[in-house]
């Protein structure tokens, strides 16, 4: 069985994201999952894809959710 791969898109000055970034790297941490995180203001097509909504949270190449980690429903798919 392959292990979920997780995904932060977020940005720099970015309070949810910094938010985001705590939660998801508890709960990874707490089941033993590595995340890497990608800043959207790095890649000019990243930008135009996620603009303002973000942070974004991906599971295995699909969007999770946005804004708010459910921390529920990420431990859910990360089991």
């Amino acid at each position: 069985m392959t292990r979920p791969r997780v995904r932060l898109y977020s940005r720099a000055n970015c309070h949810l994201c910094e938010v985001a970034r705590a939660d998801v790297q508890r709960i990874c941490g707490e089941l033993a999952v590595q995340f890497d995180e990608t800043d959207v203001d790095s890649d000019p097509v990243l930008r135009a894809e996620y603009g303002d909504r973000v942070p974004v949270i991906v599971v295995d190449d699909k969007e999770h959710g946005y804004f708010r980690v459910d921390e529920a429903r990420l431990r859910a798919a990360l089991r």
